[in-house]
């Protein structure tokens, strides 16, 4: 029997289709859903697979954009830097920077203004003030060269930025939202009042309608326009690539370093995984289609010439051990220097007819905040208004007592003391509260399942493929956690057997 148009079921209708899945896309999911609106959001790779997990993994203010009169995006950086760091204490904590100071570079007078703007601009409750120190006193001062005498320490906060996108995509699911990985859109048309969609997904084409439509796309949200979409190409976006190296440590303690670049831009150098060092970042225009990138071999030289200039230790090409860039998708505003373009963001609200709404640039600590104001403006459009709801609410693990990482973690020690301290410690960083949602009612590792790689046990390999869409080794390994730095170039493929041989 011949199915006809009337047999044919019509498409799903939701209130908001959230195309990109990177730190904005699930940002605004969530608080969609929060407010009550049915959402489903598209990403076609993994979440966080592109921009949002190649960040410098910090949450701050922006202590460089004040050189530029950046002086509006600063003050909004540095109020969302305390919100998130009590959302999630777990991925999140605060983090002391210290500036060894180069006379020939930028004057004293000149720091000092910079930090007490920077102290000063917004409120601060869990983050230090900054201070003058003398280097041959301080910590910092034993991995710098001699003739660093003098500098400057501030607050800003570290980030498992990764972390962060899936988080939000988490509490959006929570709340009502279909999150949808490996799913491209491939096309929208306006029709009949809605938004007509056509998804692409593992299995196979579907359509989907929206009342609204959210353009979250990072780099390729221009490209979004131009060629998927009917809407009016009015931006420029302005791809910079990003680059990072991973170093054996070169000290020995928590700070972090903000180094000064002969070229006037910032590097820093910060305390990685325990073992290592993170440097970067880069500032290299990119000509041609947004997609995935690497580091150039200039890129690293770059990166470790910067080291060389402030750290004793002498670090070269041969000493990287991971590298990873990522394209910031930045709004044209006609700098010559990649480094001075904005890192603000705009939106483009098209309502001639169902509405859309384009996101073009932003940065990572001021994702709630665009989110918020993104929602407020399309949900408008939709509906009588809905009050907003994120500000101080916990994402998903980050409840802890009183917001108080350690105090958490004597609570784990002391509940789970069968647990080794390293595995015991990792699963309180990623999962929060949520860790035990992991070890249900084991009292020993053996009742973790199979351990498919050392300190990788099934049960928590499971808990990911089914609360946090881990499809493939890499999800896992390099996203979801940053296993693969720790445990060698064969984990990819043993875990990859692993998963593929499982039984759900």
């Amino acid at each position: 029997m011949t199915e006809t148009a009337a047999d044919t079921p019509a498409p799903p209708t939701v209130d908001l289709l959230v195309v990109g899945g990177g730190i904005n896309g699930a940002g605004i999911a969530r608080d969609a859903a929060g407010r009550g609106f049915s959402v489903m959001l598209v990403e076609q790779d993994d979440l966080a697979r592109h921009t949002s997990s190649a960040s410098t993994k910090l949450i701050h203010g922006g202590l460089r954009y004040l050189e530029y009169y950046e002086f509006k995006l600063v003050r909004k950086a540095l109020a969302e830097r305390e919100r998130l760091i009590g959302a999630a204490p777990h991925i999140m904590w605060p983090m002391r920077f210290v500036m060894p100071h180069d006379a020939h570079l930028r004057p004293t007078w000149m720091i000092r203004a910079g930090l007490f703007l920077y102290d000063n601009l917004a409120k601060r409750r869990r983050l230090q003030g900054s201070r003058g120190i003398d280097l041959r006193r301080h910590p910092a001062g034993t991995a710098l060269k001699a003739g660093f005498r003098r500098g400057f320490e501030y607050s800003d906060g570290w980030v498992d930025d990764a972390r962060l996108v899936v988080l939000n995509a988490v509490d959006a699911r929570e709340r009502g939202a279909t999150i949808l990985t490996r799913t491209r859109c491939e096309s929208v048309r306006r029709e009949a009042g809605h938004w007509l969609a056509t998804l692409t997904g593992p299995d196979g084409s579907r359509e989907v309608r929206a009342r609204g439509l959210v353009n979250a796309a990072g780099p390729w949200a221009a490209d979004f326009v131009r060629q998927r979409s009917p809407l009016r190409d009015k931006h420029k976006v302005r791809l910079v690539k990003g680059s990072h190296i991973i170093v054996p440590k070169l000290f020995d303690h928590d700070y972090a370093y903000i180094f000064q670049a002969p070229d006037r831009r910032i590097v820093f150098a910060l305390p990685y995984e325990g073992d290592y060092t993170l440097v970067g970042t880069t500032d290299v225009e990119h000509q041609g289609a947004p997609g995935p990138v690497e580091i150039s071999a200039a890129e690293v030289d770059y990166l470790c010439g910067m080291a060389n200039r402030y750290f004793g230790k002498a670090i070269a090409a041969p000493d990287v051990v991971w590298s990873y860039a990522g394209l910031r998708p930045l709004l044209e505003d006609e700098a010559d220097d990649p480094s001075s373009v904005t890192r603000d963001y705009v939106f483009d609200l098209d309502d001639d007819g169902a509405p859309a709404l384009s996101i073009y640039g932003g940065k990572l600590t001021t994702y709630r905040v665009l989110s918020e104001e993104a929602v407020h403006r399309i949900g408008a459009k939709l509906g009588p208004p809905r009050p907003a709801w994120t500000a101080g609410v916990p994402l998903p693990g980050g409840d802890l007592p009183d917001g108080d990482f350690a105090r958490f973690l004597a609570e784990v020690d002391a509940r789970w003391p069968w647990l080794p301290e390293r595995l015991r410690h990792r699963l309180a960083r990623a999962y929060g509260t949520r860790m035990a949602r992991i070890l249900g009612d084991a009292t020993r590792l053996d009742q973790l399942g199979t351990e498919v790689l050392p300190g990788l046990y099934a049960a928590e390999i499971d808990f990911l493929i089914r609360e946090e869409w881990v499809q493939t080794a890499k999800d896992l390994l390099w996203r979801r956690s940053k296993l693969g730095l720790h445990l060698g170039p064969e984990a990819s493929e043993t875990l990859a057997q692993w998963m593929a041989n499982r039984t759900p």
